[in-house]
């Protein structure tokens, strides 16, 4: 990403606090192609006193002008370099693409002595793992890009059939999806020092149920994933039934870290 201008704090993390004074921060890495304003919408499904912050990647939104990211850590480190200091304890979330990134988001926080209260991985094989599902977006022209975008979910069509929208959100999206190929964590061993919680749709093509209990191997526990009704986006679906799931699984996060050891 050389050359890319120098993003303001508040470009690289939306802080979209509630009603009243926090006590736990929740993180939001978003999906390949994602961006910070399609999550937005979550503050109103939090308790008040939960502190949304939104990760926005280059590419997009005032990180327009930036170059593409190329690496898994072209959108993890300017996350965390941009994180306010006041956060309290902190909970790192990420969506597809987004728990792998929020996955070496929390790797970074915990080799600087600031490791976060817990990471949730939603709809997201294990770091570890090849990805099973790969896009390969340099093999696919616009339109066959276009066409396995909508056949996974997660975008507006309305963007996608918008000539000029589409022009303008296809090269992050390819970016993107090009990072998502190539992840995969050969680190030997590595654990996170926070516990992990694990969501997924019972109808995922793309990451089925099965897939989610390997997270239990950075865990260094086994995890149970919570697995809710629907497909890749299943929270799309019913996103106050997966906040029902969500919010306890926050609090419970925020408990482990408040209790004495």
């Amino acid at each position: 990403m050389n050359g890319s201008p120098s993003p303001a704090a508040e470009d690289v993390v939306w802080d979209l606090p509630g009603d009243a004074p926090h006590r736990l921060s929740l993180l939001v890495l978003p999906h390949a192609g994602g961006n910070a304003h399609a999550y937005s919408e979550w503050r109103e499904h939090l308790p008040a006193d939960v502190r949304l912050l939104i990760g926005q990647y280059p590419g997009r939104g005032a990180r327009y002008c930036e170059d593409l990211p190329e690496s898994i850590d072209d959108l993890a480190l300017p996350v965390v370099g941009a994180l306010p200091s006041d956060t309290g304890p902190l909970v790192v979330l990420g969506h597809s693409m987004g728990s792998l990134v929020a996955f070496e988001v929390t790797r970074a926080l915990q080799a600087a002595g600031r490791a976060p209260a817990g990471l949730v991985a939603s709809a997201c094989r294990a770091p570890e793992l090849p990805n099973q599902c790969p896009v390969h977006p340099e093999r696919l022209d616009d339109d066959q890009l276009v066409a396995a975008i909508k056949e996974r979910g997660g975008t507006d069509d309305g963007i996608l059939d918008d000539p000029e929208l589409r022009e303008i959100v296809l090269p992050s999206i390819r970016a993107d999806f090009a990072i998502d190929d190539a992840y995969r964590c050969t680190a030997p061993g590595v654990r996170l020092d926070c516990p992990v919680a694990v969501f997924g749709g019972d109808a995922d093509p793309i990451v089925p149920v099965e897939m989610l209990g390997g997270w239990s191997t950075v865990a260094g526990r086994s995890v149970t994933p919570e697995v809710l009704p629907g497909d890749h986006f299943y929270f799309q679906q019913d996103l106050p039934g997966f906040f029902a799931r969500l919010n306890p699984a926050l609090q419970a996060l925020r408990d482990a870290t408040a209790a004495p050891a």
